[in-house]
């Protein structure tokens, strides 16, 4: 298939919701975040932790390569919601409301908003969190969900605005050491956080 094809079917899959064409259209911003996770499943290939110097605002690492979180600020972005902006100056009003794990004494745009617990303490502050359920439809495309993964490891993703073959379940933009894949494991571990920002 061709790119433009290809984009346009993507665009029709966002703009329903699901593949359902019986679905009402998402919200303009909704879209705009499923659309910027999922078009990252085909040039980011790398799961990249490394620390790097960022420009700031609008600062990213190589868009071949990230973190899980990479994911999310990158959809946002594309809603016009810059989290390396928004976090770090949340951060620097609210220091203190923000995890210590890191042994930090001021904030740093370069990594804060790359941090899972980070995300998850600024959607919450914003009144962004949503009830942590095991029922899928409680999760709607352009979410953001967190996970536990086990031995101190979080993790990060979308919801997307299409559902799993043969499953109730959207698929979740995310990269878990693959790059950004869309797949079905939004119940795949403990769920720890649930934000709707738009």
């Amino acid at each position: 298939m061709r790119s433009s094809a290809k984009a346009a079917v993507l665009m029709a899959v966002v703009c329903l919701g699901t593949a359902d064409t019986q679905a009402a259209p998402l919200p303009r911003q909704v879209a705009q975040v499923v659309a910027g996770a999922v078009e990252q499943t085909g040039y980011t290939r790398l799961y990249d932790p490394a620390y790097v110097q960022l420009a700031y605002p609008g600062g990213d690492p190589p868009p071949d390569r990230g973190v899980c979180s990479d994911v999310v600020v990158r959809a946002f972005r594309r809603a016009g919601v810059d989290l390396q902006k928004e976090v770090h100056e949340d951060m620097a009003r609210h220091f203190g409301a923000y995890p210590k794990q890191w042994h930090l004494r001021a904030p740093d745009p370069n990594i804060d908003h790359r941090r899972v617990p980070n995300l998850m303490t600024y959607f919450a502050r914003m009144g962004k969190s949503q009830p942590i359920t095991k029922k899928p439809e409680d999760y709607a495309p352009g979410d953001v969900v967190a996970w536990d993964l086990g031995g101190g490891l979080l993790h990060i993703g979308v919801v997307s605005g299409t559902r799993a073959e043969d499953s109730p379940d959207y698929e979740i933009v995310h990269n878990i050491g693959a790059g950004a894949r869309l797949e079905d494991v939004l119940f795949s571990w403990t769920i720890i956080g649930h934000y709707r920002y738009f």
